[in-house]
């Protein structure tokens, strides 16, 4: 074979394997978008400077774009397969719950979450806001994905703030704790007197008094400045259970212990409501209070609070200083809160 063939033969076989090789399979692309075209906003949470620090989980810090898109689905029907939402049982203008009740249960308010570490009254969730998330639209809403993900809007969305094209129920639970987180009450007449912008009335003041002192006795288990402690509590409402619902935490840890232990509830716009306790067997603040001043029952596992000195057969108040707690109470009430268009059906 002369040099002429023998360089022929070669370029034929690189020829060859030239076309062989672009024949080849292309790897697949990135299934991850990668949209560097959009620019988050970082956030806070913006609080009074008397509040704690919130609970923000390191890989959840706070994004205004984020924030909004949970806000988007707090009010979409299309969170549930039944035409609920979040929205539906949480009603702004009276301060984020509702006056109906739901399985027999009141609705707990969405108010100052930021601060929770327990949730739902027999506190069977703990941890963040983005586990109870996880509950509210893996199990309880048992939220469609499928739905969610074939939405134009929302797989746009989460795709340029997640990076992501498949939507989960993280991705469903971190943009709402995002902002739940958001929903913070700080704005009541209470909160504008610590700020030195308005005096209390004398009623106003006296009841705020018997509120934060051993004669009123609320301070220990409604916490200032977010009111709830976020524990567990039986404060003697009832000595026989004839209900599950009424046994509380001890449908959770099984301990006899935890009988008829419940959440404290956040008082912040407690005055909106119009039902109190965990089974609304309240539908009033007067109510409540007489409950506190002499209908509480002894049973063993009585709160230890119930049982402070001079406090064995209740608070024993003057029917003037029930009035007095009560003006307190109205206090809370935040009308920034239930009308800032921020936490508003953005449709």
């Amino acid at each position: 074979m002369t040099r002429t063939n023998i360089a022929s033969l070669a370029l034929a076989i690189l020829f060859m394997l030239a076309v062989a090789g672009s024949c080849r399979k292309k790897p697949a692309p990135d299934p991850t978008p990668q949209d560097s075209t959009t620019t988050l906003t970082p956030d806070t949470i913006r609080t009074p400077l008397y509040f704690p620090q919130p609970i923000i989980p390191a890989d959840n810090q706070p994004v205004k774009e984020i924030a909004q898109l949970g806000r988007m689905l707090y009010y979409d029907t299309r969170l549930s397969n039944d035409g609920r939402s979040c929205a539906g049982c949480h009603i702004q203008s009276i301060g984020f719950t509702t006056h109906s009740m739901l399985n027999g249960t009141v609705v707990l308010p969405h108010v100052n979450m930021a601060w929770y570490n327990t949730f739902m009254w027999d506190g069977s969730k703990t941890g963040t806001l983005e586990d109870v998330m996880t509950f509210e639209v893996q199990e309880f809403f048992a939220t469609d994905l499928n739905r969610i993900n074939t939405d134009p809007i929302y797989s746009t969305l989460f795709r340029k703030y997640f990076k992501t094209n498949t939507i989960t129920y993280k991705h469903l639970a971190y943009a709402l704790a995002q902002f739940a987180r958001t929903m913070v009450s700080g704005n009541s007449r209470y909160d504008l007197s610590l700020r030195g912008i308005v005096t209390l009335t004398p009623d106003e003041r006296a009841g705020k008094e018997l509120f934060f002192t051993e004669r009123g006795d609320c301070f220990h288990c409604h916490t200032n400045p977010v009111m709830t402690d976020n524990a567990m509590h039986n404060t003697g409402l009832d000595s026989i259970y004839t209900k599950d619902a009424d046994k509380g935490y001890y449908n959770v840890t099984h301990n006899t212990n935890d009988l008829g232990k419940f959440r404290t509830p956040n008082l912040r716009n407690v005055a909106l409501r119009t039902r109190f306790m965990h089974d609304g067997r309240f539908t009033t603040l007067e109510e409540v209070i007489n409950f506190y001043d002499h209908g509480m029952r002894k049973v063993s596992n009585l709160d230890p609070i119930m049982l402070l000195p001079a406090k064995e057969k209740g608070l024993q108040l003057e029917e003037w200083e029930k009035q007095q707690l009560i003006a307190f109470l109205k206090t809370l009430t935040d009308t920034t809160f239930t009308t800032n268009p921020a936490f508003s059906n953005p449709n």
